[in-house]
């Protein structure tokens, strides 16, 4: 079936809710920001970013994964390998 989105759409995706929901200057994200370090995200950010990331792609990414989650990279990594 192959995937529905690119990395590059869900990349995009994720930037929107960090500028919309997190309010994070959209200059500061790159695909290399960590998102507790750079970010200055918390846990709890973290799994809001997980629900949201949930409602556009209608797949939940296992928590075991979730936690693995460091940089943006990541989170566009992970959100893709459960679409494939």
């Amino acid at each position: 079936m192959g995937n529905k989105f690119s990395k590059e759409q869900i990349f995009e995706e994720v930037k929107k809710i960090l500028v919309e929901e997190m309010e994070i200057d959209e200059g500061s994200i790159t695909l290399e920001s960590n998102l507790f370090e750079d970010l200055d995200l918390d846990s709890i950010d973290a799994v809001d970013i997980a629900v949201r990331m949930q409602k556009f792609t209608d797949k939940k990414l296992p928590p075991e994964e979730f936690k693995k989650i460091r940089t943006i990279k990541d989170v566009v990594d992970a959100v893709y390998a459960l679409l494939e």
